[in-house]
Order: C-alpha cells, then sequence, then structure tokens
C-alpha cells in the first residue's frame, strides 16, 4: 500500500474518543505518564507525594482515536479533609471512564496503598487494564510475579510494561488504547492538549516550582491562586498570583532569605509559562498567610474539589 493510500484509509476509518482514568497510589508516576502520552506538560510533577489535587485531563490523538486522560489525585489513606476530598476525586473520576488503568511502581510492588486500590477496584466495573511503570529499575522476573499478582485479585483486560520517564513501551500502550475506546466523534478541538484553563495551569505551575524549591522545608499545605491576568497592548502578559500559607513560618520559608526562594520560584515559573503562552510574561509572586484554609470551602472550589462535610 502506497502512503497516499494509506492516509486515504485513515481518513476513512472510523474515529474514536473516550475517557481513560489513571489511578494508582501516590508517586506512582501518573502525572509524569500523561505528560509522556500527550507528549506536552499539562499535569505538574514533583517529589512531594499528593502534588496532584484534582483531576487533570490530557488531550492525546492517536491514529484515528481522541483518548482523554484523566490523571486523578494519588489513593492513599486520607487524614484531613483536603485528603478525603483528594481520594473522593480519584475513584470518582475512575468511575466516570470509558476505562481504567492502574499504574503501578514496579519497584515498590503492591505494598500499601496499591494493595488497598486493587480491593477497591472490584467495585469498579468498567474495562481495567494494569500497567507497571519504572519496570527500568526491576529484574524481568520480579515484573511477571508482580503482573500475575495483581492478576490474582482483578482481572484486568491487559498488562503493560512501561517507563513513563523514558516511553518505554507507550506505544503499544496508545495503540490499544486507540482501538478499545468506543467509535464516536472527538470531545475537543485537534489542537487542545488540556482542558485546564490557563490561569488555571499557570497557578499550578507556579504550585510545582514552589514545591521543586521547598519541597523538602514547605510543609503540605500551600496553595497558589492566578488573582489578576493582564493581556496588554505590547503582547505581553501581567500575571499575579497569591501562595497561600497557614502560618507566618510558612510565609518566610516561602519568602527565603533576602527573597531569594520566591525570586527564584517566580523566575522558574515566568519562564515556562512564556513557553507555554508563547508571549512574554510578567510574573508578580505574593505569598499570604491564611489560618487553616484547607478548611475553606472556597479554596476547595478554587481547586476543582468538592467540600467534604
Amino acid at each position: 500500500m502506497t502512503d497516499m493510500e494509506k492516509d486515504t484509509a485513515a481518513e476513512s476509518a472510523p474515529t474514536h474518543s473516550g475517557f481513560v482514568a489513571l489511578i494508582g497510589a501516590t508517586n506512582a508516576g501518573k502525572s509524569t505518564l500523561v505528560n509522556r502520552l500527550v507528549g506536552a506538560k499539562v499535569s505538574i510533577v514533583s517529589h512531594k507525594v499528593q502534588t496532584t489535587r484534582a483531576i487533570v485531563r490530557g488531550i492525546a490523538i492517536h491514529d484515528n482515536a481522541q483518548i482523554v486522560f484523566m490523571d486523578t489525585p494519588g489513593i492513599f489513606k486520607p487524614r484531613r479533609r483536603l485528603d478525603r476530598a483528594m481520594v473522593t476525586t480519584a475513584w470518582g473520576g475512575a468511575k466516570d471512564a470509558d476505562v481504567i488503568m492502574l499504574l503501578i511502581d514496579s519497584e515498590r510492588g503492591l505494598k500499601g496503598d496499591a494493595e488497598t486500590i486493587l480491593q477497591g477496584l472490584k467495585e469498579v466495573h468498567q474495562p481495567k487494564i494494569l500497567v507497571l511503570n519504572k519496570i527500568d529499575q526491576v529484574r524481568p522476573e520480579d515484573l511477571l510475579k508482580l503482573a500475575a499478582a495483581a492478576n490474582e485479585t482483578i482481572q484486568f483486560e491487559r498488562t503493560f510494561m512501561i517507563s513513563a520517564l523514558t516511553g518505554s513501551g507507550c506505544k503499544d500502550l496508545m495503540d490499544y488504547l486507540a482501538e478499545k475506546l468506543p467509535e464516536g466523534p472527538w470531545y475537543y478541538p485537534e489542537d487542545q492538549i488540556s482542558d485546564l484553563p490557563m490561569r488555571q495551569l499557570a497557578a499550578e505551575i507556579t504550585r510545582e516550582k514552589l514545591f521543586l524549591r521547598l519541597h523538602q522545608e514547605l510543609p503540605y499545605a500551600s496553595h497558589v491562586e492566578t488573582e489578576k491576568w493582564e493581556e496588554r497592548k505590547d503582547g505581553s502578559v501581567r500575571i499575579e498570583q497569591v501562595i497561600y500559607v497557614e502560618r507566618e513560618s510558612q510565609k518566610k520559608i516561602a519568602l527565603g532569605k533576602n527573597g531569594d526562594a520566591i525570586k527564584a520560584i517566580s523566575t522558574a515559573s515566568r519562564k515556562e509559562i512564556s513557553e507555554i503562552l508563547e508571549q512574554p510574561v510578567h510574573l508578580f509572586l505574593f505569598v499570604k498567610v491564611r489560618e487553616n484554609w484547607g478548611d475553606d470551602p472556597e479554596r476547595f472550589r478554587e481547586m476543582g474539589l468538592e467540600f467534604p462535610r
């Protein structure tokens, strides 16, 4: 078949579309994998656990299929109100999807939260596939044992072994999903890679830089909001964001000695936001103390989470 004939066949083939929910324990690599499969950064990544707080949808085109990946918060044993909201959101995302993709960190195996998630999946009836991540860190025989153990608990339709970091095995995964999703029109324009508004994506990027810079010093309870967004006549955009922390001592950490930390965070965030927007960015960061913001329903709505009572 000539290239022209192949193109014609592809154009006449039916389109597929659907939602694929990625669920897994914290730091299993879900956000890294979504970014890899979409081919662009749509979800933030950091060393800090529970970085993803709400569902982030990344949109990929593969062959004649539009695959909408739902990067859900990591599932873990909740301790606080915010934790409960995140875990509830993750399971809700799974139940709304056409396919559920359980991502397991091959190095950690089925310990702790991963085993709890497996048991929880017994109550979810959508088609499920198992994806073992970080396979380059584990011996092949151990991977086979891990896959067998997981499939003893849940009968997965397929098992894939991949590296989200290098992309190994990801094409086979995309081929399968493109065929598995139901026939139908695409949900989003062809050039759209996420359903996150730019104001929110910009806030997420700053939150990532905050965690990358201060993940050992700054407690989990910090939040970023984009408060002002002004398109200027010279083609640039002026953005004002607020980093909310719970205590004055946390504000000092976020600012750093002589403002060094906040300057570094602002520079890194401004650079990445500018690359995404493809226009100059003037970014202004402010740090404010808002005690017990984790109990404020308005903050949950801003993050795209339901406020648990």
